[in-house]
């Protein structure tokens, strides 16, 4: 059954008059949809809290009263303030109770992937909601992923997704959705490192007493300045 929301009509416009509004806790928002001119409305911030706090969340569908008219209606946008998180606008559409429409879900995983744990992975979603088509009944309140059976080799796709009935995913069915990480660091051997000091001692210098024995035998090969060649041996000119 739809929640009830009133909103106010007649709402100025401009970033001005949007902040007298927020700062009175009214929240700025746009009503728009099946033809109808956009028009500007305000609602209570505590009222679209209390709305929107079912299971469903943004996707509550809502019976919108908007001055003498009501519309069934969900949240199509929210704009928060950058830093507070707050809701600064709404879009607000305006739907058929059966017409398919597109929504986002929320996409939660349970369960515990021991065989991933493990083998020191971690099991992760790449993304938090996707996109799904259905009817204003039908929209699911989340969409839950089991990862008891994943293992280190595993992805979840699109296309692998469970949906409830009257429900079709909307996107790429090979669009990977939840998959794992590794978080071990593999030991690597220092075979490098052992190369590189077998170069290092190839190369060094002699020690000091090895350099000054080298340099004495060739000493020796020379005669004493002013001695006499050795035996057989023609004097130095």
């Amino acid at each position: 059954m739809p929640t009830a929301l009133k909103t106010s009509l007649g709402r100025p416009l401009g970033s001005a008059a949007a902040r007298r509004l927020l700062a009175q806790d009214q929240i700025p928002a746009v009503v728009y949809g099946h033809g109808m001119t956009p028009t500007p409305v305000s609602v209570d911030r505590k009222e679209l809290r209390v709305a929107l706090s079912g299971p469903a969340g943004l996707n509550t569908v809502l019976e919108l009263h908007v001055g003498n008219d009501t519309y069934p209606a969900i949240v199509k946008e929210v704009q928060r303030d950058p830093v507070k998180r707050n809701v600064r606008h709404v879009d607000f559409q305006q739907i058929s109770l059966t017409e398919i429409i597109t929504v986002h879900v929320p996409l939660h995983v349970k369960g515990v992937a021991k065989a991933v744990l493990s083998e020191g992975g971690l099991v992760d979603p790449v993304v938090t909601s996707i996109d799904v088509r259905a009817t204003a009944a039908n929209i699911p309140n989340e969409i839950v992923v089991d990862v008891t059976n994943m293992t280190m080799d595993s992805v979840v796709r699109l296309g692998d997704l469970n949906m409830p009935e009257g429900v079709s995913v909307v996107g790429d069915p090979e669009f990977v959705v939840v998959t794992v990480v590794t978080t071990k660091v593999e030991e690597v051997a220092p075979v490098a490192a052992a190369a590189e000091g077998e170069v290092a001692a190839e190369g060094a210098a002699p020690a000091e007493g090895a350099a000054e024995g080298a340099a004495g035998a060739g000493d020796a090969d020379k005669p004493a300045a002013g001695g006499k060649p050795a035996a057989g041996g023609k004097p130095n000119k």
